[in-house]
């Protein structure tokens, strides 16, 4: 079983207190607005089941995911000291969640930008690739390029398109935007555009920048350390990544899609819908059951609706009398 909340748990409990606050006369009555209460914060929560017989939903979509996985990735500025890439993470999930049915593909980056994972809709292959990014450390890490990943993705958008140029191709582009090669500048992104239909460059980390927790060394089982380096006056100071989103936004422009910062983990939530509201063009459906979750909101939905029917009547009648 899990839950998908439509709003947050937090406020969704806030606004059932106000409504069990405003107390109905006589105990029937204040019975059946604790029971409405309760049907209406369980319908929120969208409770969801196992199930061996979902029926299948195929999307002729491809998404590609383009990580950054550099030590300024390592970050502790999201949402309060969270770090980065841990909300890419979770990100990923819930991307592959809401767009079930389609082929999902990793590029990762950092020294080198590698293809983790071909299109596939096994989402289980996708995020074990996705949870095995750790950043980069302290020895192994030589400078952010943003350039890297280009002819990497250029490679994969152009081999899918060619292998069916009926399926969509969407991308989804995770970064601070940092960029620490030496004497490096942003180059062009405009070649990936034309294979695109959709997607968006997310952006994590804030302004004032956070101090990254490292490993020396790859294998390395010892307590991670804070990055040190040296300010103007030669003193060991704590090394701190910030955000640049003029490197973002300009990706975003040349891939023609939008630029989003990301500073909390509902901001995917909030913005995939805008992303994926084309889609249904195309999608396609088969009879074939699968392995997944069911909804299982009509469950409350039948009961709530019997008690404000039954409510209705009631102060119907009350009001003539």
């Amino acid at each position: 079983m899990k839950i998908n909340p439509i709003l947050p748990i937090w406020l969704m409990s806030i606004l059932c207190i106000g409504m069990l606050v405003m107390k109905r006369k006589g105990v029937w009555n204040y019975i059946r607005q604790i029971l409405i209460v309760l049907l209406v914060f369980a319908m929120n929560l969208r409770i969801m089941v196992f199930s061996y017989d979902i029926p299948k939903k195929e999307l002729n979509i491809d998404v590609l995911f383009v990580i950054d996985d550099s030590m300024s990735m390592l970050a502790e500025d999201f949402d309060g000291d969270g770090r980065r890439i841990d909300a890419v993470k979770e990100d990923c999930e819930y991307i592959m969640d809401k767009m079930e049915g389609c082929r999902f593909s990793v590029i990762s980056f950092g020294n080198y930008a590698y293809r983790l994972a071909p299109y596939t809709s096994d989402t289980n292959v996708v995020m074990s690739a996705i949870r095995s990014l750790e950043g980069q450390t302290q020895y192994y890490a030589q400078g952010t390029s943003l350039n890297l990943p280009f002819s990497q993705i250029l490679d994969t958008l152009e081999q899918d398109y060619e292998q069916d140029s009926e399926r969509a191709q969407i991308i989804f582009f995770f970064s601070d935007g940092e960029i620490t090669s030496k004497d490096e500048k942003l180059g062009s992104y405009e070649d990936a555009a034309e294979y695109i239909v959709s997607g968006a460059v997310l952006g994590y980390g804030t302004e004032e920048g956070g101090k990254m927790k490292v490993r020396s060394y790859e294998g390395d089982y010892s307590e991670p350390f804070y990055m040190k380096t040296r300010d103007e006056n030669g003193r060991t100071v704590d090394a701190i990544s910030k955000i640049d989103e003029e490197n973002l936004q300009s990706i975003a422009d040349d891939l023609e899609v939008e630029y989003y910062h990301v500073e909390k983990s509902t901001t995917v939530r909030s913005i995939l819908g805008e992303i994926t509201d084309s889609l249904d063009e195309y999608a396609t459906s088969g009879e074939t059951g699968m392995e997944g979750y069911k909804e299982t909101y009509y469950w409350f939905a039948i009961p709530l609706v019997a008690l404000l029917v039954y409510d209705l009547i009631y102060y119907k009648r009350r009001i003539r009398e």
